[in-house]
């Protein structure tokens, strides 16, 4: 049964058009994966299918009877007085409310005359029945079990408006879970969730008995949960039947397919343009008997103006992302030795031991709140808490760090004047290179505290490699950045020859670029070898 159906959408805001002729087909128990580089029109068509935006041409039909249940990377607004509890209950209102019928009828019942009784019999019966189906007896242990899952068990007699971002999105999320639409759609619903609370989620949504669109940067997630992949290229839609490695395997076999049929085509066309003007070089010469010549040119004119020429494949356009050393550091690079934390009565750390090596390419690991954000800090003496332990650099080592939420020393600068006061090097090939991350003609004269998450990363990250440091630090460097950037950022580190120590819950990411993992779990840390894949293996 197709629960959504949008057909030849095109959506434009000024002269481009960020839905060209889309389509798209979503059918009952599906998951599908909505991929596509920032600004490609993911969110766009979230907000059309939910009725915030209009079209300008082409239908979107859902059918009669669905629901739309949609998670949106902006937490939701509620009145100061209300609780976690209070939006999470709301989202089972309709059991609630039904419970409240049932109790006044009950109620009736111990008060009514004779004549009476049957009917409130009856009525006390159907709607018990309908209490049933719709889940009531057991709604309590569906909120349990979905505030469990998601971790906020602990947050439900808090007020809302006093969470942090990251925890009213995962609320939220809880709420839209138990509505259980028939459609859910997902913007981003891995932002904020910790690998455990990310593996939980992946086992409920495969159970999910409702149809999902997800747009997500995820891709272990999309890989777990979706069976169906539909790509955004130049506001038309690709369809690939199955996951993201799918996609990845497919989406390069029908490049390559396109680009040699380009190519067979364009020599095709190049062989009947030379055989034209042969033709008609043969005509001239033998004129006036050479008209036989010009038909047949005329004849292969004909055919070649029928053939509809292929447009050349898009090369992917790539970050220069290359990590250079200046002088390589000592074999030493960091040993931390019983290090202890604690925010106030909180312990983050117990005598916990870490060694990074010269070229060591390690991940930090660990559930929210465990302290890796702290230990970072602490590393680079930009942490305002204190410690005991030892936390000793080693020599030569030069460091860059990327933190979860970059600032620029002054927000007020303009892209290029940020640039201008560590690049060395010509004005002209300054704009080159800003051209090069992105940042075309106009783009460069935005004030850098106005910049999106994703334009912020690489500016950060032309700053690193401008910095040609030999030891880097990443706070969840693949935040705010789309595949195609987290793919080149993997690549990147991994032929880079200097040391990385990186926090990430992006699992993918871990996988490729991972060479040992440290996870801090109770209080210590753990050395586990190899990369994601064999971190599970182990922990199994």
């Amino acid at each position: 049964m197709i629960e959504l159906n949008i057909n030849k959408v095109v959506k434009n805001y000024g002269f481009k058009n960020v839905l060209n002729e889309f389509d798209l087909e979503l059918k009952t128990r599906e998951r599908v994966a909505l991929i596509g580089p920032n600004g490609s029109g993911k969110t766009t068509l979230f907000k059309i299918i939910t009725g915030e935006e209009s079209i300008n041409s082409g239908t979107v039909s859902i059918r009669k009877d669905a629901t739309i249940g949609t998670l949106s990377q902006m937490p939701m607004v509620y009145s100061d007085d209300t609780k976690v509890i209070d939006i999470i209950k709301d989202s089972k209102k309709h059991v609630y409310e039904l419970e409240k019928r049932i109790k006044s009828v009950e109620e009736k019942l111990t008060k009514c005359k004779e004549n009476e009784l049957e009917k409130l019999i009856k009525k006390l019966c159907n709607l018990q029945e309908e209490f049933e189906n719709i889940g009531g007896y057991k709604v309590e242990t569906d909120i349990l079990k979905v505030c469990d899952g998601f971790k906020i068990t602990g947050l439900l007699d808090r007020i809302y408006n006093t969470l942090s971002g990251g925890e009213k999105t995962i609320v939220n999320f809880a709420a839209l879970i138990l509505i259980e639409p028939t459609i859910l759609l997902l913007d981003e619903p891995t932002n904020h969730l910790d690998i455990d609370t990310l593996e939980w989620l992946e086992d409920y949504l495969k159970n999910y008995r409702g149809s999902i669109l997800i747009s997500s940067h995820d891709r272990y997630f999309l890989d777990r949960v979706t069976n169906k992949t539909i790509l955004i290229n130049k506001g038309k839609a690709e369809v690939f039947h199955g996951n993201y490695s799918y996609y990845m395997k497919e989406n390069e076999r029908r490049l390559l397919a396109e680009f040699e049929a380009y190519k067979d085509q364009q020599k095709l066309i190049k062989a009947m343009k030379e055989k034209i003007k042969q033709l008609q070089e043969f005509g001239r010469r033998a004129a006036p008997e050479g008209g036989m010549f010009f038909k047949r040119a005329a004849s292969i004119q004909k055919r070649l103006d029928k053939i509809e020429e292929l447009d050349k494949p898009d090369e992917k356009k790539e970050l220069p992302l290359k990590f250079k050393i200046e002088d390589r550091s000592g074999n030493d690079v960091l040993k931390i030795n019983n290090i202890s934390i604690s925010i106030k009565d909180k312990i983050l750390l117990d005598n916990a031991d870490m060694v990074l090596n010269y070229q060591d390419k390690t991940c930090l690991m660990g559930k929210n709140g465990t302290g890796k954000s702290t230990l970072i800090k602490e590393i680079l003496n930009i942490s305002d808490i204190d410690y005991s332990g030892d936390i000793k650099i080693g020599s030569n080592v030069k460091i860059g760090y990327l933190p979860q939420e970059i600032k620029f020393d002054d927000e007020s600068l303009t892209i290029f004047d940020t640039v201008r006061k560590y690049y060395v090097g010509e004005e002209y090939k300054l704009r080159a290179l800003l051209t090069k991350f992105f940042f075309f003609e106009d783009d460069i004269y935005k004030r850098v505290g106005t910049l999106s998450g994703g334009e912020k990363v690489r500016l950060k990250l032309l700053e690193l490699i401008e910095q040609k440091n030999n030891f880097l630090i990443l706070d969840e460097p693949t935040n705010h950045i789309d595949i195609d950037t987290r793919e080149m950022l993997e690549e990147a580190l991994k032929e880079y020859d200097g040391t990385v120590l990186f926090i990430s819950h992006d699992r993918y990411f871990i996988d490729k670029v991972a060479k040992s993992i440290y996870e801090i779990d109770n209080h210590k840390m753990t050395k586990y070898l190899g990369n994601y894949t064999n971190y599970k293996e182990k922990k199994k």
